[in-house]
């Protein structure tokens, strides 16, 4: 739902699949998280799908 949202407002992102990824799970547990999809936006960590979140996110980064 994450990847739709952002796609629908034309906001560029980056996926990572942690899924077989030692990477991105170290990534996720760097972030205090063992969950997914955990978005980040400037200093701003989301945890799930949450929308309002994420538009607050991005106006403060300056994207929106």
């Amino acid at each position: 739902m994450v990847k739709v949202y952002l796609s629908r407002k034309d906001i560029p992102f980056e996926e990572v699949n942690v899924s077989g990824n030692r990477e991105g799970v170290m990534r996720l547990i760097a972030l205090g998280r063992n969950t997914t999809p955990v978005t980040t936006i400037g200093d701003e960590v989301i945890v799930g799908y949450k929308p309002k979140d994420i538009d607050a996110a991005l106006e403060t980064a300056g994207i929106s």
